[in-house]
């Protein structure tokens, strides 16, 4: 008798959860869209129209690159954060910024040029790095100056005034510089215009 009470009660439970459960669930769900906040599609409008109205006004590339090779050999490449691309007809060439070249030449050397900004001048296949540039060879010297061009067909990095730097002998101070591949073949890095050399021994005083 125990035993068929049980039975009942637990057949009658089983019924009422069946119902009730489900009907439970629906009330939570019925409770989020009721009182959850409301999403605003055009929240978000004011700001997606205002970037590409200025993308319009003033197109510009993320991470472009150039890469080439010289007629001397060097494998040739100019990167940036971002560049504006110059009117067609117009003096205006582009600019970017925060630029690096890095030319790698066939003998094994390398060098880097770093910039705040720039442009591309294809009409002189050169490229004029401003903004605080610094010149980093594999050959142990790292100069500074406020701008410097690089060619784009060639290896010839000239800098655009005074220099200073330090090299393997000591402290440099010059009116100018130039990177550029000998007729003879292989490299050369020439100060120019009065040049002061700081000679530091190896190891100090």
């Amino acid at each position: 008798m125990v035993q068929a009470l049980a039975d009942n009660f637990h057949s009658r439970l089983v019924f009422w959860l069946k119902i009730l459960l489900p009907l439970t669930a629906l009330g939570l769900l019925a409770t989020l869209f009721l009182f959850g906040r409301t999403v605003r599609p055009e929240d978000a409008i004011p700001y997606a129209s205002t970037d590409i109205a200025d993308r319009v006004k003033e197109p510009r590339l993320t991470s472009p690159a150039f890469a080439g090779m010289t007629k001397d050999g060097a494998a040739l490449t100019i990167k940036a954060a971002e560049a504006k691309p110059g009117v067609a007809g117009s003096s205006n060439a582009g600019s970017a910024t925060d630029l690096s070249a890095l030319i790698e030449m066939p003998g094994g050397s390398t060098a880097t040029v770093t910039a705040g900004a720039g442009r591309m001048d294809q009409q002189a296949k050169q490229a004029i790095l401003t903004g605080g540039v610094t010149l980093a060879s594999s050959t142990g010297y790292t100069i500074k100056t406020d701008g410097m061009s690089v060619a784009l067909d060639q290896t010839d990095v000239t800098s655009l005034g005074p220099v200073t730097g330090t090299g393997p002998a000591g402290t440099i101070k010059a009116g100018g510089m130039h990177l550029g591949a000998e007729p003879s073949g292989g490299y050369l890095l020439d100060f120019t215009g009065g040049v002061t050399l700081i000679y530091t021994p190896k190891g100090g005083l």
